[in-house]
């Protein structure tokens, strides 16, 4: 059980990283002159990277982008809340309680991203004739894998615990 518990740990460990990659790091659309976040983009000018802020207009909707940060920060804030659940749970709860709130947690990260990653995919960059979506953007949806996983089994661990 103890090494159950420690996979466990790891997967939320890994999970919680490539959610903050995929939300601070500005790789979610990139081509050679440019790569796009949700927070800003880098332009390529004269071998030097710039940044710049995110172009405006209706081919880049605000309110869309303030939903897709909003998701990220709240997807990351709650998988981070999830693992101190965890090990708080480990030695507060009885067997038959232990890993719920740890499991909400991290379904609610799962959908987060999920959101997030929804919205860029069909509201940013669809008239685009160059470019591609970049290792962050990839890291979200992996990252939405690894919560949804987490989040099961600490529903399934729940229920074999009772």
């Amino acid at each position: 059980m103890l090494i159950l518990l420690a996979a466990i740990f790891a997967l939320h460990i890994i999970g919680i990283i490539l959610l903050l990659v995929a939300t601070i790091d500005n790789a979610w659309w990139v081509t050679d002159t440019y790569s796009t976040d949700v927070w800003a983009r880098w332009v390529l000018t004269n071998g030097v990277w710039n940044y710049t802020d995110l172009p405006t207009g209706a081919h880049y909707p605000e309110n869309y982008l303030q939903a897709v940060q909003a998701s990220s920060i709240l997807a990351c804030i709650f998988s981070i809340l999830g693992i101190f659940v965890f090990v708080a749970q480990l030695f507060t709860l009885t067997k038959g309680q232990r890993f719920t709130i740890s499991g909400i947690f991290q379904l609610l990260a799962c959908l987060c991203i999920m959101i997030a990653a929804s919205i860029y995919t069909d509201r940013f960059h669809l008239k685009e004739n160059f470019g591609s979506y970049g290792h962050c953007y990839i890291l979200a949806w992996i990252s939405f894998a690894l919560t949804f996983i987490s989040s099961i089994t600490y529903f399934v661990l729940r229920k074999k615990t009772a």
